[in-house]
């Protein structure tokens, strides 16, 4: 029983868990027109995305506990995210559709298709959505902040291919993994009839 604790309850998972809170935060501030604030908190939540993937491996506290909260606090945010930039920048997101509607569909279609096949939430962690993720934070924050659109727009090509890695993951994959870093590895599992 202490065994189990101890995986449930550990500072990266606390920290996924902070991010999971985060995305009704953000609602709330798109809600209340708290532009700055909103691109404050989309930014710090950014970094507990990347700050719980580090701690879980520097303290070995990986888990698929760990795994699990950390997508579901993605997918929470992300959506948090698209809601609140609609309540408060449409204009600018009608007149960036095309690139929003893309990553939205790059974040959406891989987590449809894994709940199709396995019935459950992916979470492969892919190299190519860390850095799509990085990416999208990012051009989120300038382009909301008018300082520069081209990055959201190199962003929205990086999410298309990783929203692309993970369905072909997915499709190849017999039975549900975690942690899979990219197609390469899923190659060898379903090489190996994993």
């Amino acid at each position: 029983m202490q065994a189990l604790r101890s995986n449930i309850y550990n500072l990266p998972n606390a920290v996924s868990l902070l991010r999971l809170l985060l995305a009704p935060v953000l609602i709330v501030l798109a809600t209340r027109q708290q532009p700055a604030w909103f691109i404050v908190i989309v930014l710090f939540s950014g970094f507990t995305d990347v700050l719980d993937g580090f701690l879980a491996r520097t303290l070995n506290q990986t888990t698929k506990l760990g795994s699990r909260l950390d997508s579901w606090g993605d997918f929470f945010i992300y959506s948090s995210m698209a809601i609140g930039a609609w309540i408060l920048w449409p204009a600018m997101v009608i007149q960036e559709i095309l690139s929003f509607t893309l990553i939205i569909l790059s974040f959406t279609l891989p987590v449809l298709l894994g709940l199709i096949k396995f019935h459950s939430l992916t979470s492969y962690h892919t190299w190519s959505v860390k850095l799509a993720v990085l990416l999208t934070f990012f051009s989120y924050a300038l382009l909301f902040s008018e300082i520069a659109a081209w990055p959201f727009h190199l962003a929205t090509v990086v999410c298309i291919y990783a929203g692309i890695e993970e369905i072909a993951i997915t499709l190849l994959m017999k039975h549900e993994h975690v942690d899979v870093r990219s197609i390469w590895q899923a190659l060898n599992y379903h090489r190996a009839g994993k």
